[in-house]
């Protein structure tokens, strides 16, 4: 093949990836215009009510344990932004489990780190009539390396701990948000 039919080739696939990038944007007007379309999750929810005020609005359960207390500090933290919370419209009810499970294990049976998993089991109960309108499981993982110091150990362990509670706290309030935001 010569350089001039392989400069027509070049050429040729630019102009069908500049042909598809015009076609893409001359139909996103009309996508987006569709009666299910996109809404902005921390826009306006479906009453009109701004969804920070909404989570304000959410009564989290007590949930036993360091991790659950994390957890629920947490939702509770972003839910008021530390404000006042409003009277609870929805209550949040979360199970955990939590599980170690023992990574780089040496062959005379020492563990050079660990992975520390968490499992949260959730269900939202409108308060009015006491019905179960969201259910789930929600999982949070953090590594964290094992030391010769056992202080070092239990600060490591800890703060997986708390990364975990964290990231499964964050997806909560993601996932109520979102159920919460379609709602009238």
């Amino acid at each position: 093949m010569s350089s001039a039919e392989t400069a027509v080739r070049v050429r040729l696939s630019r102009r069908g990836v500049v042909r598809g990038l015009v076609l893409a944007l001359a139909a996103a007007p009309g996508l987006s215009a569709c009666s299910g379309g996109f809404q902005p999750l921390y826009g306006p929810t479906a009453s009109g009510v701004g969804l920070q005020e909404r989570l304000a609005q959410l009564d989290v359960a007590a949930i036993p344990g360091r991790v659950g207390q994390r957890i629920r500090n947490e939702l509770i933290f972003q839910a008021s932004g530390g404000g006042e919370l409003a009277p609870p419209t929805h209550r949040l009810e979360v199970s955990i489990t939590e599980s170690v499970v023992s990574t780089l294990v040496k062959p005379d049976g020492d563990a050079l780190g660990q992975t520390y998993t968490l499992q949260a089991n959730f269900k939202l109960i409108e308060i009015k009539n006491k019905k179960v309108v969201l259910t789930g499981t929600s999982y949070g993982r953090a590594g964290f390396e094992r030391f010769q110091s056992i202080y070092s150990n239990v600060r490591a362990r800890d703060d997986a701990e708390n990364r975990a509670a964290r990231t499964v706290a964050d997806d909560l309030k993601t996932r109520v948000g979102i159920y919460l935001s379609n709602q009238a």
